[in-house]
Order: structure tokens, then C-alpha cells, then sequence
């Protein structure tokens, strides 16, 4: 990291496995404290909810469906969705998505029913 600036790109950055599919974390909070930047590929995503975390869902690539609190919202590049602590959500489909989590993502902050 320069002292100004970071480049991130995704290619470089790690896979992981997380609950929505596979990401790869390109800003955490270790880089900024005020949110976090992840580049996702939706596969088998549980439905989950945050206690903390609102998500900004940005559709990159594909098409598929984001699960709301029983609503369904469909995805196509363009899409933006909000997503409010305590909204239960899920997504499905061949979707990429860029995922802005305010404040940055914490597992602890993760619940399942």
C-alpha cells in the first residue's frame, strides 16, 4: 500500500468460500475501517442475516434472484440492492456481484435462523 493510496485487483486477491459463494476481499477493514469492498460469485448461498452490517448488492455479471425477507428481487447487471441489518437474504443464480459492507464485514456479525 502506498501512503495515499490502494490498488486492488481482483485477479490477485484470493478465493475463499463464504456464506453466499465464493469472494474475494479486495478492501477488508484492516485496509479502512469505514467499510469493506468484495467481489463476490454467488454459489449456494444460505440465507443469512447481519446484526450490524448494511450490504450494498452491485449485479457486475448474470442474472439470478436475491431472497429478502420472503421477497424476491431480480438480478441483472445494473441491479443495486440495500440490504438493512436484520433483513434476512440469500441470492441464487449465476450472479457476480460487488458487495459494499458499511461497517466492514465481521463473521460474529453473521446470523442463520
Amino acid at each position: 500500500m502506498q501512503d495515499g493510496y490502494l490498488v486492488r485487483k481482483v485477479e490477485e486477491v484470493p478465493k475463499e468460500r463464504s456464506t453466499c459463494g465464493y469472494r474475494q476481499r479486495l478492501i477488508t477493514k484492516e485496509h479502512f475501517e469505514g467499510a469493506n469492498f468484495t467481489f463476490l460469485s454467488v454459489y449456494e448461498a444460505e440465507r443469512h442475516y447481519h446484526g450490524k452490517t448494511t450490504e450494498f448488492y452491485y449485479v457486475l455479471k448474470g442474472e439470478g434472484v436475491l431472497e429478502l425477507d420472503g421477497d424476491k428481487v431480480e438480478l441483472k447487471p445494473g441491479t443495486l440492492v440495500m440490504i438493512r441489518p436484520g433483513t434476512r437474504h440469500r441470492a441464487e443464480g449465476q450472479v457476480e456481484v460487488l458487495i459494499v459492507g458499511i461497517p466492514p464485514f465481521d463473521p460474529a456479525d453473521t446470523f442463520y435462523d
